[in-house]
């Protein structure tokens, strides 16, 4: 089969690799008809994410049609239509039984290995090292869903494949951002990054009863988006970001923050943004957490910070004197996607939001590799890739 395969720093590669079988009986294979360039792929074409090997198959983000099924596995037939969640769960442990899937015990084969990193080990991931389990992702003709009685969700026969691919990873990402706020009438939520994620995020806290969004960024695609939503947007290299929303909310700071950036900020946005890029590419350091910063800086007294950008190591000069002074919650986790399908789903159905307005680009696997750079150079108005296998 054709996939996309990762060959060291901006070296993607469509190439044939061999097909997927059946490894357990719980597995299912499905075709895959839909799949999508992450955020988060980026740190892996970018070179920041370790423990990945040459000739690794990538991605997270796919949905397609069942083809092949394990003995053990009932949930599941041939001919089924479904979205593969990025993260892999058991379903039976004790973190899957309290709804925590992205904390599964079971699922991450080199879970010694992290945990000398973090402490203990979440759950496997699709195309996201061998860190996280080392498995094959779904930028691939067919993939292998381990726990597939479990993790995939059926789509009804009315929804295209683009209005249900993003239940996989950035809508229910985006919703669990804006769902740990906490969200209250009136409220005011300010949202860094109008990528993907963000740009989820800013719908769902609109969704979830938000008076006002903040959305801050500095691409213009990206600002556009944000304000067709109703989103009040600021160009951080055009304005401070923390006076004017100290401005807009007359002193008080937004009620919540959401971090939808993580390990990679823009190194223009600030000096300490700059400080961070220097100690990053000197092996100082391992992660550029500008915008966390500048969140708890802009959230009110027992505000609360919701963090869902990706970061992977240790955070240098994190204002908590600050935080612990003024009281506020900080909210965090890799999605637990499984706790969020059925709920999102009901809401792609009843038309509360269609998640492929996203969409600016269309693609085949074959021209993959040159939209990773396109993407990442946020080139040709570029904000999310779809490939169809």
């Amino acid at each position: 089969m054709k996939a996309l395969t990762w060959h060291g720093q901006h070296d993607i590669r469509c190439e044939s690799v061999p097909d997927p079988t059946i490894e357990d009986g719980r597995d299912a294979i499905i075709k895959v008809t839909a799949c999508a360039i992450c955020g988060s792929d980026l740190h892996i074409y970018q070179g920041s994410i370790p423990e990945m090997e040459s000739g690794d198959v990538i991605g997270h983000e796919a949905m397609g049609e069942v083809v092949e099924v394990g003995r053990d596995n009932k949930a599941l037939k041939v001919g089924d239509r479904v979205v593969v969640p990025f993260t892999i769960s058991c379903g039976e442990c004790f973190f899957c039984q309290r709804g925590f899937y992205s904390g599964c015990e079971r699922s991450n084969p080199d879970s010694a290995k992290v945990s000398k990193l973090w402490g203990n080990s979440p759950a496997g991931l699709f195309g996201y090292s061998h860190l996280l389990g080392g498995y094959r992702g779904g930028q691939a003709e067919y993939l292998r869903v381990p726990f597939a009685d479990i993790g995939p969700i059926k789509v009804p026969d009315g929804l295209t494949d683009e209005q249900a691919l993003f239940l996989s990873d950035i809508f229910p990402t985006g919703y669990m951002a804006a769902e740990f706020c906490n969200i209250q009438p009136g409220d005011t939520i300010a949202i860094w990054g109008c990528g993907p994620v963000g740009q989820m995020a800013i719908r769902s806290a609109f969704l979830l009863g938000a008076e006002r969004v903040l959305a801050i960024d500095t691409v213009p695609e990206r600002l556009a988006l944000a304000r067709a939503a109703g989103a009040f947007t600021l160009d951080y290299l055009e304005e401070d970001v923390y006076d004017r929303i100290m401005d807009l909310t007359r002193g008080r700071g937004a009620d919540a923050c959401i971090d939808a950036v993580g390990t990679e900020a823009d190194p223009q946005a600030s000096w300490d943004s700059r400080w961070d890029r220097i100690k990053v590419a000197t092996f100082m350091g391992t992660d550029r957490p500008h915008v966390l910063r500048q969140a708890i800086h802009c959230c009110r007294n027992f505000g609360t910070v919701s963090i869902v950008g990706v970061y992977g190591g240790f955070l240098d000069k994190i204002p908590m004197g600050s935080a612990i002074n003024r009281g506020l919650t900080f909210r965090m986790a890799q999605t637990p996607v499984q706790r969020y399908l059925p709920e999102l789903m009901r809401r792609i159905e009843n038309g509360d939001i269609d998640p492929s307005f996203v969409i600016t680009h269309r693609a085949s696997l074959e021209e993959g590799p040159a939209l990773y750079e396109t993407f990442r150079e946020k080139k040709d108005g570029c904000i999310k890739v779809v490939l169809k296998p």
